[in-house]
């Protein structure tokens, strides 16, 4: 598009002819003339049809101005600004090169002949969901509300759960062609000043046409892109992002999504639920236990199967030995193999399940899994022992509430089989520990991911595998290094 300098001039004709120009390729730019009541002073206004609202525009902007009386009087913008515009968000621009990328966001421009400045007024005119219950982060107990994919819906929202001056929100703008808004969210006197200055940076570091999703932010602002596990915890819930405020932590938001980031993360977070803290901390504490465990299982449980059968059968009982060999004869493939096209039938049937209309994906996933496994075993290509395995594996892969730590625990399950396959029972301990190493190694915003077990921290352990009673978690944790590290002050 060819940028032509904005004439100095105040004449609006010359102004409209820059406004043309500049707006060629924008059809959907219109431009209003009038004159200002009976002053017959030309002026004229430019908006976006689609992004303005157009009643405010025709009963705060036009009605106002074309109802101004003083025949031969001189207009100003102080005049205009104070006593003739309705609106309250007023700002005002000195040439057509920085008003077009306010007007193509929503913004109306007003230009009045004699004028040097432009009055920006801001009629954007948003369109968004109603809160809805979040979709991924399902619970039984605990709010309904989810964020939505309005920016300014989801500050309000964090707002509303309580009256909290310290509550601070620093804007930005991402994307170098299609610009948004950012908000970096935190509590003064709680979050270490550190931590949200290299938020702050590493956000400022982002140079890419456009972020579409905080997905993109997220890949862009972790420590370390290698790595299988997530480093920023995404979320829908607004009492998820005021939790970890309360903790210390930093929350990102990004305008046209609902999801929202938590940094720094760690990795018992991932397995850790709000309806932990809803109900009574032996039942938070059990759940979470249970999280642990299918973790586990969902992680090591086909790799275990095949290190039994094809290295190990001896450490079975020989009843269960008999029983799965009696199982397995007719098959002919390797427990590797049988278990590669178990597994990758389960993950096809799950992708499928999701991309599918919601009234028929789950059924089609439950169904389909069954019909699969069933004719399998009646083919002799698997044996029943793996259907139950697979199974197992499924579900408990399910019971990780955050999907994208589930995702990296499937595609470690496959390093795991082939370890098993290739070295048995050696391989998976030296899976777990490579694993293990890494974790401890990984570091999210300089805090480690395996806090608060490496390094140790006794008092962060109140809320970690299991969750101790409220009245015993005084202190916030300490792997933040929070300003205020007094959570309960008595």
């Amino acid at each position: 598009m060819p940028m032509v300098s904005d004439p100095m001039s105040e004449n609006i004709q010359d102004r409209l002819a820059s406004i043309h120009e500049q707006m060629m390729f924008h059809s959907d730019v219109l431009v209003r003339e009038f004159s200002i009541g009976d002053t017959g002073i030309s002026a004229a206004i430019v908006f976006v049809n689609g992004l303005a609202d157009c009643d405010l525009i025709d009963q705060h902007i036009l009605r106002a101005l074309m109802a101004v009386q003083g025949e031969g009087k001189s207009i100003t913008k102080s005049f205009l600004t104070n006593q003739v515009l309705t609106v309250s968000q007023l700002s005002e621009v000195q040439n057509v090169v920085e008003m077009l990328p306010k007007v193509l966001m929503g913004a109306t421009a007003v230009l009045v002949n004699g004028i040097h400045e432009i009055i920006i007024i801001g009629t954007a005119r948003s369109k968004s969901r109603n809160i809805e219950e979040p979709i991924s982060e399902a619970l039984v107990r605990g709010p309904r509300a989810g964020f939505n994919e309005n920016l300014s819906d989801n500050t309000a929202i964090l707002r509303r759960h309580g009256e909290n001056d310290s509550l601070a929100f620093i804007s930005m703008h991402v994307g170098t062609r299609a610009k948004k808004q950012l908000i970096i969210a935190y509590i003064k006197d709680i979050a270490d000043p550190e931590l949200v200055e290299e938020v702050r940076l590493r956000v400022s570091k982002i140079d890419i046409d456009n972020l579409p999703e905080s997905g993109y932010v997220e890949q862009l602002i972790e420590d370390n892109f290698l790595s299988p596990f997530p480093q920023v915890q995404s979320t829908e819930r607004p009492d998820r992002v005021i939790s970890a405020l309360m903790e210390g932590r930093v929350a990102i938001l990004l305008d046209g999504t609902p999801f929202a980031l938590i940094a720094p993360v760690t990795f018992s977070m991932l397995l850790q639920s709000p309806e932990d803290y809803y109900e009574r901390w032996m039942v938070g504490s059990l759940l979470r236990l249970l999280r642990f465990l299918a973790a586990m299982i969902a992680l090591l449980t086909p790799a275990m199967y095949i290190s039994f059968i094809s290295f190990h059968p001896g450490l079975i009982p020989t009843k269960l030995v008999i029983s799965i060999i009696g199982a397995r004869v007719g098959v002919p493939f390797s427990s590797l193999v049988e278990a590669l096209i178990m597994e990758i039938a389960i993950e096809i049937l799950r992708e499928a399940g999701l991309r599918l209309p919601k009234p028929i994906g789950p059924a089609m996933g439950i169904v389909g899994g069954l019909i699969i496994g069933e004719a399998a075993v009646q083919a002799g290509i698997v044996s029943p022992i793996l259907v139950i395995v697979v199974a197992v594996t499924a579900i408990s892969s399910f019971a990780i509430p955050q999907y994208n730590a589930g995702i990296a625990l499937r595609m470690l399950r496959f390093a795991a089989m082939f370890c098993a396959a290739a070295f048995g029972m050696y391989g998976v301990i030296l899976f777990t520990l490579m694993l293990s190493s890494h974790i401890v190694k990984l570091k999210s915003f300089g805090v480690p991911y395996a806090s608060p077990a490496v390094p140790y921290r006794i008092s962060d352990w109140k809320d970690f595998i299991v969750r101790m009673p409220v009245f015993m978690m005084k202190k916030r944790p300490e792997m933040l290094q929070p300003k205020d590290n007094q959570r309960k002050k008595k």
